[in-house]
């Protein structure tokens, strides 16, 4: 009984941070997009290394949910992407990914880590 008790415990204390990096925090009740869109939105950690018209050039982890490797790259910004906070080039940042209708990706929103 004490390892089943003490195989929960820390199991429950591993699935905390996981279940934490799958929110990332971010509130995304209010955007307007479409569920399927919600659905299939992923989240990476980034580097903001410049914010341009329409665009956001970032260093990004690996994220294996869409096969992409870590990689440096230009990203559309959607017209409505929620920036939750003051966001400079050089910050570490949360990107919420949403696919659009011509299966490319693009940043919905963008938050301060």
């Amino acid at each position: 009984m004490k390892i089943l008790t003490a195989t929960l415990g820390l199991l429950a204390l591993s699935t905390a941070p996981v279940l934490a990096q799958m929110n990332n925090g971010m509130d995304h009740s209010n955007m307007p997009m479409s569920s399927e869109q919600m659905e299939g939105a992923v989240h990476t950690r980034a580097v903001v290394n410049s914010i341009g018209d329409g665009t956001a050039n970032v260093s990004h982890d690996p994220i294996p949910e869409i096969g992409w490797p870590a990689m440096t790259m230009d990203l559309p910004l959607l017209e409505n992407a929620e920036m939750m906070g003051a966001i400079s080039e050089g910050d570490e940042v949360t990107l919420m990914l949403v696919k659009g209708a011509d299966g490319m990706y693009a940043i919905g929103s963008m938050m301060p880590n």
